[in-house]
Formats: C-alpha cells, structure tokens, sequence
C-alpha cells in the first residue's frame, strides 16, 4: 500500500497545482492522473483477482483428485448423525465401525421426501429386506445429507425404519464427498443416487445411476449377489 499512498499524494499535488500550467502541461497532467489512477485501482484489485483464480484453480484441482468409489476401495472413517425419536439429539455413527465385520447394503438418495426417492429407491429396498437378510445382508444403511432430524422423520413416517432399514444423515457431505459422489452446488451439497454392497468395510458390489436410477433399486442390487 505505499505504493497506493505515493500515488495518491502525486494526484492530489498535481490537482493544486493544475491551473498554473500552460495548455500542454494541462494535458500532461491529465495524463498523469489518469496513469496514477490506474495504478491505484490495479493495487486494490489484483490481489483479489488472483485470489479468485487461485481458488478456482484449488478447487478444480480437489475435484479431479476425489474418484467415484468403486469396487475394492474402504468406506472411510466418517461420523453420520442418527436422528432420534422425539426429537432427541443425534447420535454420531461412525460408518465404518458399525459396517466393520458386516455384510451391509448402503444406498443414498439425492434428497428425503423427494419423489423418486420415496416413491421407488426406498420402497425397493424396504420390500427387499428378507431377501437381502437371505443373502446374507445383516444391515440396511440409507443415506443423504439432509439432516438428522429429516433423515428420522422420513424413516419413520415412509415405513423404512420398522422396515428395519437404517437412516443415517451426512450433514456436512463428508462421506458423500470422500466416496467421489457428491452434488456441489445450490444451498444444500446433495448425493447422487447410489447403492452399494460392502463387506467388513470394503466394497465388494456398487450401483451408480449414471445410466438410470433403477441400476440402483433393491431388485437390481439382488441380481448381482
């Protein structure tokens, strides 16, 4: 900024002294505020400007560094939120202690109460449960980043948690992010539509809906295992 203070001062000496010049220095003058200017709103707005591609730069990069999860990769350590009845405080689950020594099917949703979600991925998995426990599926996990409190109130009012399936919410997309699935952008970072099989924390079968979001459904899940 001593630039910026140097610049200020040579406009604000040439301003006092701008009539006593002749027509050509006037010119001169308007030349070297003009240039004095320019160098003051450069100082202000460069740092800001290379910032912000910076950033830019930064966060293009992290992108390209997270992959889609796929089959062989661990469910990493993350705390989820367990909403509670009566609107107790959310329990904190970390994924992969409970999934440890398991057979489980996780499936996440872009949104709960969402049309597609309540009216095909959650019923399939919800009519699915005897022949997934056939399987040898000990544990049903859905998944979203809504709220823990949403993420209850959903279980418990569409017939999936009594169904014995587990709702769990990612708040912050933590794991939704680490598993190269997320949905950046508007006021809520939202999952894509996925369904997985995982044994002692390592996936051994995964949906994406990519190509359509029945790829993802209960009865698709079951034809593979």
């Amino acid at each position: 900024h001593t630039h910026v203070g140097i610049c200020i001062s040579l406009v604000l000496l040439l301003l006092v002294t701008f009539s006593h010049y002749t027509k050509i220095m006037k010119q001169f003058v308007r030349f070297a505020i003009i240039s004095a200017l320019a160098v003051i709103a450069a100082a202000f707005t460069q740092p800001a400007f290379t910032t912000s591609k910076s950033v830019r730069r930064m966060a293009s990069a992290a992108e390209e560094e997270i992959q889609e999860v796929k089959v062989g990769d661990e469910i990493p350590q993350v705390i989820l939120k367990e909403g509670q009845v009566d609107y107790g405080a959310p329990a904190d689950v970390d994924i992969a202690e409970l999934i440890k020594g398991k057979k489980v099917a996780i499936f996440a949703v872009p949104g709960a109460f969402t049309p597609g979600c309540s009216k095909s991925h959650l019923p399939s998995f919800m009519t699915a449960q005897d022949e997934l426990k056939a399987k040898g599926v000990e544990l049903t996990i859905c998944i979203a980043t809504n709220d823990a409190f949403v993420m209850e109130a959903w279980g418990r009012t569409s017939g999936g948690a009594d169904a014995g399936i587990m709702f769990l919410s990612d708040p912050e997309a933590e794991l939704t992010r680490k598993l190269g699935l997320s949905i950046e952008g508007g006021i809520l970072v939202r999952s894509k539509r996925y369904s997985l099989i995982a044994e002692d924390g390592v996936v051994t079968h995964y949906f994406s809906s990519a190509n359509q979001s029945s790829d993802t459904w209960a009865p698709a899940v079951l034809s593979k295992l």
